[in-house]
């Protein structure tokens, strides 16, 4: 590392030398060194490589950032503040120049509101805060009213209808959207329903989604056409470095201008197109500025630090640079939820920032104005004759006293924002000195107006002094995962000897051992499920347990045995949106009798268990018949055989489930077949106050190729885990079932 080190330190100080637009020090310090010979940091403006996830951010004064063992901290040396502000703002203008930036989707009253999206969570479509299937309806007061107890509300929402369940089966992007209750006009009823209360609203897009069903036509027009037909105000491009132009261009010639906001670091260029953007952000004590935001203060940049329980550092980071968040607890029915301090920072946050919007797009903006104590950093955002302060302190203890030494004009007044309250100022000559408190970890924001505040500030101050009566610190900052429960499935009538069509299953002692296959979360508290022995939801499960003799179906249920069951009890489901999607005039397709039934939700697999005085199989007994006592990671033993499963389906087009049986090889070690990877199969629901998924089995011959899809579960100690909205959106061609039944 250290010989790595000396090479980069030469090679920059020889590229300084022909360039002689760049200082040596600016160099060295653009690659994360710090020159001597310069008392502050400056910004390379060469072309940087970016890290696949963190933001390259634009680091502060040396002198502000926390001391390491061998160095002791000293006071910035006057004028280092001045001369590092001069340095980045050259940096900025001659970047500008160098990607052409374009200012015109700034310019456009249609986007200006992604200039105040300082709060937005990612929703997912199954969260049951966002929709009822007992109803059948949209329940977007709930949701919002909700955010609203919990943290101060939003402004915009991301309503996420795709990952992790899309590869379940070929409907693409477009088709899952589609596939949301109420299909196109259902979903343009819900964005309206935000609307009316004045919350924009984004969608994600995929550009890895090249496994399942074509499109038909190239995403840019396909997507962006959807969005004008739904009234979507924006777009996510989720895992893009940058949103290409190509996607800014369809959606101004569908005539439907979109905000669009990649997921990860983009190159600079992009800025000019990509008016909002996430920060994926290195969280040091001293805040950083923000890339994007210097290059063109409107843009709006929302924070993600998903996993963290902790949301403290991305606040922070949000206020000192005047940008928001994404307030993303439901991770793909995975529950972060926010800890109540979180929440009332948030709201405390939230409720400055859309207030002094107007000063937060400020081309004067001042990152790192001069504190007068160790810890507390400020940016300064002047308006015409008016001029706001944000501060954050990283301390973990309170720093009260003199904050900001700030110009005496005559007729100036301050008023502390955060506390509500006006300042009294110590003057020193043309200098004034304020003062307030600001607890460990904590906010401030300093207004200075001539005269009289307007109306607004003081319903500001008024709303702050009631919400900071309270100190953050008294609010609970530990977090818990959700409680989840099981749905308990009823025993049937027992039996003496194997129904038709069904084998013995004996009973013994079995030790139940399975793991998620969810790609994200790793073994956090919270991820996967929890079954009825375990206090909290993870990914590694393991439990010994007798096993009763029952009976469990030798194959998947069949179309025609699917169709007996709606011949003799009449059964439709009140949700009916793809129901049977593959039959057609009430009957499964020519020569399909035997295969597997699928576009039937867990719900009517429920129902066709009732009627044949059967029930879905808890997960460990489908384990058990599939497994046996010694482990056995296949039905058919410890290795993989091409011949005991239908070849798998890697195409964009779908194809059918293989007849049922038709693969002996791969019998179970009680005489089960097709077990795995023909179709999917239900078993155990489970629920906690947002999300309700059920455990599916075996895997399915339809295999996407592309990393994010929805990923197989072959193995026998490895299970699925569906997130669940309703029957007909839970539907799926790859999903079947198979019951058992109780013995004496």
């Amino acid at each position: 590392m250290a010989l790595r080190t000396t090479r980069l330190t030469a090679r920059l100080t020889d590229l300084a030398g022909a360039v002689p637009r760049l200082t040596k020090a600016a160099l060295l310090v653009g690659a994360g060194f710090w020159a001597a010979s310069s008392p502050v940091q400056a910004q390379v403006s060469l072309s940087i490589a970016f890290p696949l996830f963190k933001q390259n951010m634009i680091n502060g004064p040396k002198c502000l950032e926390y001391p390491d063992l061998t160095i002791l901290w000293n006071e910035c040396a006057p004028g280092t503040h001045e001369y590092w502000l001069a340095d980045i703002k050259r940096w900025r203008d001659e970047r500008r120049i160098r990607i052409g930036l374009d200012a015109k989707r700034y310019d456009d009253p249609k986007l200006a509101w992604a200039q105040r999206a300082f709060v937005q969570p990612q929703v997912m479509i199954e969260d049951r805060y966002l929709y009822d299937p007992a109803t059948g309806r949209y329940t977007v007061d709930r949701l919002l009213a909700d955010f609203d107890k919990r943290y101060g509300g939003v402004d915009a929402v991301l309503i996420w209808p795709t990952y992790p369940n899309i590869g379940i089966d070929n409907r693409n992007q477009i088709d899952m959207l589609l596939s949301m209750p109420g299909g196109l006009e259902g979903v343009k009823g819900m964005v309206a329903e935000f609307h009316k209360r004045g919350v924009r609203v984004l969608f994600p897009f995929m550009l890895w989604d090249l496994g399942t069903r074509d499109p038909g036509a190239p995403w840019p027009e396909a997507l962006t056409r959807l969005m004008a037909e739904i009234g979507a105000d924006g777009m996510n491009g989720d895992t893009q470095d940058g949103v290409p132009l190509s996607f800014v261009n369809a959606a101004e010639r569908a005539g439907s201008p979109l905000a669009f906001q990649p997921e990860l670091p983009m190159n600079d260029e992009a800025v000019s197109w990509n008016i909002m953007s996430w920060g994926y952000y290195t969280f040091d004590f001293a805040p950083k500025v923000d890339r994007y935001k210097w290059l063109e203060p409107r843009h709006m940049v929302n924070i993600s630090e998903r996993w963290s329980r902790s949301k403290t550092d991305v606040l922070q980071y949000a206020f000192f640079n005047g940008v928001g968040w994404e307030s993303w607890e439901n991770i793909w029915g995975i529950w972060n939820g926010l800890s109540p301090r979180d929440g009332e920072a948030a709201r405390r946050v939230a409720t400055i920032e859309r207030s002094v919007a107007p000063f937060l797009v400020s081309q004067d903006w001042e990152p790192f104005y001069p504190t007068q104590r160790f810890g507390v950093f400020a940016s300064r955002w002047p308006k015409g004759d008016q001029t706001v302060w944000t501060l954050v302190n990283r301390n973990e203890y309170d720093a009260d006293g003199a904050q900001l030494t700030v110009p005496a004009e005559s007729g100036t007044r301050w008023f502390d924002l955060y506390h509500g309250r006006e300042l009294t100022p110590v003057l020193q000559g043309d200098k004034a000195i304020l003062s307030f408190p600001m607890e460990a970890k904590g906010y401030g924001a300093v207004l200075a107006v001539r005269g009289e505040p307007d109306a607004a500030v003081k319903t500001l101050m008024t709303k702050m002094k009631a919400m900071t009566n309270v100190p953050l610190a008294r609010f609970d900052d530990k977090w818990t995962a959700l409680p989840q429960t099981m749905t308990a499935i009823s025993p049937t009538r027992t039996y003496s000897e194997a129904p038709a069509d069904m084998v013995e299953i004996p009973g013994d002692e079995f030790t139940f051992k399975v793991a998620g296959n969810a790609m994200e979360g790793g073994n956090q508290a919270g991820v996967d499920i929890a079954y009825p022995w375990e206090e909290a939801p993870r990914r590694f499960h393991e439990r010994a347990m007798t096993i009763k003799r029952f009976f469990m179906d030798r194959t998947p249920v069949t179309n025609k045995q699917f169709k007996a069951f709606l011949d003799a009890s009449n059964y439709r489901p009140r949700d009916s949106a793809n129901f049977l999607k593959d039959w057609k005039d009430g009957t499964y397709p020519q020569g399909s009798a035997d295969r597997p039934v699928t576009w039937v939700s867990i719900e009517d697999a429920r129902a066709y268990a009732n009627w044949a005085g059967k029930r879905l199989p808890n997960e460990w007994e489908w384990q058990y018949a599939a497994q046996g006592t010694d482990g056995r990671l296949y039905p058919w033993g410890n290795d993989w055989r091409p011949d005991a499963v239908p070849a798998p389906n890697k195409s964009r087009v779908f194809a059918p489930p293989a007849p049922a049986g038709a693969h002996p090889a791969g019998i179970g070690p009680h005489g089960v077949l097709d077990m795995v990877g023909n179709v999917w199969q239900w078993t155990n629901e489970f629920s906690d106050e947002h999300t309700r998924t059920a455990v599916i089995r075996g895997g399915s011959s339809y295999q996407p190729q592309a990393l994010w899809y929805f990923p197989q579960a072959l193995r026998n100690d490895q299970h699925g885990r569906l997130l669940l909205m309703s029957p007909g959106r839970d539907r799926s061609g790859t999903i079947g079932f198979r019951c058992v039944a109780d013995a004496t």
